[in-house]
């Protein structure tokens, strides 16, 4: 077994004072801020064009030639009801996954913390290279970006629970941690994702708490065998030598659309997929590699990466 290992918590210094409402606070007003500098530091034909669909994403129609193409180059795409049941089969006997099986060919590509500025491009050269993708999307984030959300569910891909503020969940109480989730699936469901049935634990932060409330919403926690600490902006070929490296039958590789400057995630993702294509390794979303290739029981239930 592939034990996850993650530099996600050093992203941000952790503080512990007040209890679950201020820890909810601090997390809106740290998300909000750095959103707010984020936009600030785009051009003014951008901001102009964040709430728009990007001119590279592919457009709304389902059934067009490049559609067409898609689906006889990708992976079969399991269809709402199977990845239901598969989700619902790995939950009756686990809370949460770092992989899936290694029985299969099958990889799954990650990424978190969008929607943002970067996401419609990110899906368009997924849809480029004929692959799908799950995103764990922040809920709060589709206030200013929801149409990356509608372009990853035009595309085929699944969406994932990512909170709604990304606070730390292990500080908070059973309720705040409830409401973290809840609040953001209604915003995915309002930009027009189904109901998420698959959750990411911000910073890799969770505990007892966290697996009740996600019980009670009949939640899998997914979290990742690879993590590319694109987020760290390491260049272009760092990114696409990390996924390579973890890449193995059942591997989910972490990366991001969200939280900063993507570009060199998105220049790495041609690489990546032409890679893991070279060793017969399919990229596919999660859903997907829980149908096709499901962990086996008996495997530990991870613990924080958080050091919570």
């Amino acid at each position: 077994m592939h034990t996850p290992l993650s530099n996600k918590s050093k992203e941000t210094t952790r503080s512990r004072p007040g209890g679950a409402t201020s820890a909810r606070v601090r997390a809106r007003r740290r998300l909000a801020g750095a959103t707010a500098l984020l936009i600030l530091a785009l051009p003014i034909g951008a901001v102009v064009a964040l709430g728009q669909r990007s001119p590279h994403a592919r457009p709304p129609a389902r059934h067009s030639r490049a559609s067409a193409e898609r689906q006889r180059r990708s992976a079969p795409l399991s269809s709402r009801a199977e990845e239901e049941a598969a989700i619902n089969h790995v939950l009756s006997y686990t809370p949460a996954v770092v992989e899936g099986g290694h029985r299969g060919n099958e990889v799954a590509l990650t990424f978190d913390d969008g929607p943002g500025p970067y996401t419609n491009e990110l899906v368009a050269t997924l849809d480029r290279l004929h692959v799908h993708a799950t995103f764990f999307a922040i809920g709060m984030m589709e206030r200013w970006f929801s149409s990356g959300t509608r372009a990853e569910v035009a595309a085929g891909d699944a969406v994932g629970d990512h909170t709604e503020t990304h606070p730390m969940m292990a500080t908070l109480s059973a309720s705040a941690q409830r409401e973290e989730l809840t609040e953001q699936m209604a915003r995915v469901e309002v930009a027009g994702a189904p109901r998420p049935r698959l959750f990411r634990p911000p910073y890799g932060s969770f505990d007892a708490t966290t697996f009740k409330v996600l019980r009670s919403l009949h939640l899998l926690m997914v979290l990742w065998s690879t993590d590319t600490a694109d987020y760290t902006l390491p260049g272009t070929q760092a990114i696409v030598q990390r996924a390579l490296a973890g890449a193995h039958p059942g591997a989910i590789i972490l990366m991001h659309d969200g939280g900063g400057n993507r570009a060199q995630t998105i220049a790495a993702l041609p690489a990546i997929v032409a890679g893991l294509r070279r060793r017969g390794l399919v990229p596919v979303t999660v859903p997907q590699l829980l149908r096709d290739d499901p962990p086996p029981p008996g495997r530990p239930i991870p613990t924080s990466l958080a050091g919570d």
